[in-house]
């Protein structure tokens, strides 16, 4: 299918844009691997997908609300146990 087709679905279907919708699944499993521990937070954008820290950086702010830093002291603190919700 072509990259128009699919963007139209996507705005139809989910109300956001397909780069948000990928972005907000590279994030939750940013989360997951937070917090199972099995990936350091420095290799964290690229096996999420994202080609720059800064771009990884800027998604999971948008999508969390806070940085992957502070992620991982609230998940530490408080034992986040928080169920994947998908857009």
């Amino acid at each position: 299918t072509n990259q128009t087709y699919l963007s139209n679905v996507v705005n139809r279907y989910f109300g956001c844009h397909l780069k948000e919708l990928v972005n907000t699944y590279r994030v939750e499993y940013a989360k997951e691997l937070l917090r199972s521990g099995k990936c350091p937070p420095e290799e964290l954008p690229q096996r999420c997908g994202f080609l720059s820290r800064s771009a990884f950086y800027a998604a999971f702010k948008k999508v969390t609300g806070v940085s992957p830093q502070r992620y991982m002291k609230y998940g530490q603190r408080e034992k986040l146990s928080e169920p994947t919700e998908y857009v």
